[in-house]
């Protein structure tokens, strides 16, 4: 997207009353199971696949803030994050949700204070055609599930970063061996905009493999590991990737996989270095990692990196990751 193309958006609203239909639990449970990764070794609680009190807003277990506010700066958090870890260390996050969670989901995450990009798609498994390849049309169909719902004041709040659409297009072992183009990606990016028009659209892409001409996809995603070589040097080739394409950025670390030697955790050494390095842009609308895990977060040292990042993070001036 051009910066200095403006798109003009018709405000959707959702009129009627919102019925959640028992029928959708079964569909829940499918959704609570969806996680980017096969290979996750994250239990379901860790995962924030929590049990619903009887009025469906608060999670079990979850002690949540009334009114709370968000801290400030921009989104700071991990991927598969539970709702529980929410507003004090990690003000963003990154969450697949169902339909039938996704309401309950949003008022405890904003509860919290905090901020998230939802993933309404789920497992790649579930849009893939005969052969292994994407397919658009099965994707659509996953989207649709979520078109009956009134979310529109979690969008309008800030509460909802983005909706992402995507994970890795450009790996073409994720989809049997052919990449989704970044003109399918921004397909995928206007059909979202045509249900809501004011959310963001967001792919874990880098901004260099996608379009110059983007009319609908908000944001890329660049994520440091330290194949990637030097963090500076990578951090100024993704804001300019992005700012020539008239993108904005998520940034973040792969943190369980991308430590030197390339494969292991990243060390609190590395964690603090490297996530500083990414936050010394301004140009960035959120700080998101590769991915919870909770006896990574107690390793030696960790808390403290993650703290000195979230005081980076909330430092940094507020924006949207909104094209």
């Amino acid at each position: 997207m051009l910066c200095t193309f403006r798109l003009a958006r018709r405000v959707a609203r959702f009129r009627g009353p919102l019925l959640l239909p028992l029928a959708l639990a079964f569909a829940l449970a499918c959704d609570n199971a969806d996680t980017l990764d096969p290979t996750s070794s994250i239990t379901p609680t860790e995962a924030g696949v929590e049990v619903l009190t009887a009025d469906g807003f608060v999670p079990a277990g979850t002690t949540t803030t009334a009114n709370a506010t968000f801290a400030g700066g921009i989104p700071f958090g991990m991927t598969a994050q539970p709702i529980s870890a929410y507003g004090s260390r990690f003000s963003g996050g990154k969450r697949t949700t169902g339909p039938a969670q996704l309401l309950s989901d949003l008022a405890a995450i904003r509860s919290r204070g905090g901020r998230v990009v939802l993933m309404f798609a789920g497992h790649p498994s579930n849009y893939l055609d005969g052969d292994g390849h994407f397919s658009l049309t099965k994707w659509k169909s996953r989207i649709d599930a979520f078109r009956r719902l009134d979310f529109s004041p979690y969008i309008q709040d800030g509460t909802i970063i983005g909706h992402y659409l995507l994970d890795e297009p450009n790996d073409p072992r994720n989809w049997g061996g052919r990449a989704v183009s970044a003109s399918t990606v921004e397909e995928m990016a206007k059909y979202s905009k045509g249900l809501w028009p004011s959310m963001p659209t967001v792919v874990r892409a880098q901004p260099d493999y996608l379009l110059r001409d983007h009319r609908y996809l908000d944001a890329a995603w660049a994520t440091y590991l330290y194949r990637r070589g030097n963090v500076n040097e990578y951090i100024r080739d993704m804001v300019n990737a992005a700012q020539n394409r008239g993108l904005q950025l998520v940034v973040g670390l792969n943190a369980l996989r991308g430590g030197n030697p390339n494969g292991t955790r990243m060390t609190a050494r590395e964690v603090e270095d490297w996530g500083s390095a990414m936050l010394s842009s301004s140009y960035p609308c959120a700080f998101l990692m590769w991915e919870w895990n909770t006896d990574y977060l107690s390793d030696a040292g960790i808390p403290s990196a993650m703290d000195a990042l979230a005081r980076k993070a909330e430092n940094r001036s507020q924006k949207r990751c909104r094209a």
